[in-house]
């Protein structure tokens, strides 16, 4: 009930007045059942933008530091972040991002509508970078058949630019919602590597085709050191 209250009569409202949203194909996610939202990765804003302006509830995996910060400020954020349907996510990897992958999958084994970015982290650039096939895993090793639909954010990073403070109200931007992609023919196929590969290709290339953005085949955390990711 509280998340309904803050997505439609207060956040909502609120994020479309400040940030004029065109949203294209939302008909295309699918009113139940299992569903992951594969989307490119402009702006630290897509996380709260993506939720509030479609009508599934979406679980989205967000970086663990969104939800230790210290004092009031801390709590403030935690229980935003926890009360709009984020999950924390450790990117250390090891046990840690295993931990954060079986999170992932618990939300697609209730049949619930999760939000990922294949990419692992923001574009530095505003290109499109390859994908992580940690996406793939959870399709093919989930217990229940679980569509992917391809997302697009638009012109979202020119709200929050990198290392800018303050978001820039009054931009407009969109989002492209293409059709769902099923996967079932390679269900239980999770530990191999080849098909790992080619679903998390095939996700980003629909990515690419829905998008005008510049496709390069390196991850982008090997940026990190020059730019700061999200």
């Amino acid at each position: 009930m509280f998340y309904w209250l803050l997505k439609h009569l207060v956040a909502g409202p609120i994020a479309r007045r400040l940030f004029p949203t065109v949203v294209e194909g939302e008909k295309n996610i699918p009113d139940k059942g299992a569903v992951i939202l594969a989307s490119n990765h402009l702006s630290v804003i897509d996380s709260f933008l993506l939720p509030l302006v479609i009508k599934r509830r979406v679980n989205f995996l967000a970086k663990s530091e969104y939800f230790t910060g210290k004092g009031i400020k801390g709590a403030l954020t935690r229980l935003f972040f926890t009360s709009t349907g984020m999950i924390p996510m450790d990117r250390s990897g090891g046990k840690a991002s295993e931990s954060s992958l079986r999170t992932g999958l618990e939300v697609l084994e209730r049949k619930g509508c999760l939000g990922i970015y294949p990419e692992g982290t923001r574009s530095p650039d505003a290109r499109l970078y390859r994908g992580r096939t940690g996406i793939a895993r959870m399709v093919l090793e989930a217990e229940t058949n679980v569509l992917v639909v391809p997302v697009v954010m638009v012109d979202t990073e020119k709200i929050m630019p990198i290392g800018a403070k303050r978001p820039k109200i009054g931009t407009q931007i969109g989002i492209k919602i293409g059709e769902p992609i099923d996967f079932s023919r390679y269900r239980g196929m999770h530990t191999n590597r080849f098909i790992l590969r080619s679903v998390t290709d095939e996700i980003m290339s629909e990515i690419a085709n829905m998008s005008e953005q510049v496709y390069a085949d390196v991850y982008a955390s090997k940026l990190r050191k020059a730019i700061p990711s999200s």
